[in-house]
């Protein structure tokens, strides 16, 4: 029996219609989408992230970094070495995201230009002062 016959077990609940913008949290987070893309070609370390992901700052990221290990998106590896360091890397499921998301994030860098131009072309009908 599919779920156009009713059967309860094929049909979606409600509850995951609101659950789904939880996930959708994640693929709107602009930082969530760098961290990602930065973990591509396997673990990398705090400090390069920091450096790879233009604009974020220490806490953002720490935040950023928290969230995705507890989503289950990347895994936090302590190393026993002196001096102790720290690696994130993407989780299957993080790999699957990246895959996902991977098309738009080269969609925006692709179009980033047009829709510049876009915004300086909508501001300058809404307030006049600003063109000269």
């Amino acid at each position: 029996m599919d779920a156009v016959q009713g059967d309860p077990r094929s049909a979606a609940r409600p509850s995951d219609a609101c659950r789904t913008r939880v996930v959708l949290d994640i693929v709107g987070d602009k930082w969530s989408l760098l961290v990602v893309r930065n973990l591509k070609d396997g673990p990398r370390r705090f400090t390069e992230l920091k450096r790879a992901i233009d604009g974020i700052s220490q806490r953002m990221l720490t935040v950023t970094l928290r969230s995705l290990e507890r989503d289950g998106i990347l895994t936090r590896t302590v190393h026993d070495v002196m001096p102790p360091h720290v690696s994130y890397e993407l989780t299957e499921i993080g790999v699957t995201l990246r895959e996902a998301t991977a098309p738009l994030l080269e969609w925006s860098v692709a179009h980033l230009a047009r829709i510049d131009e876009a915004r300086a072309v909508y501001d300058a009908r809404r307030d006049p002062s600003m063109t000269s």
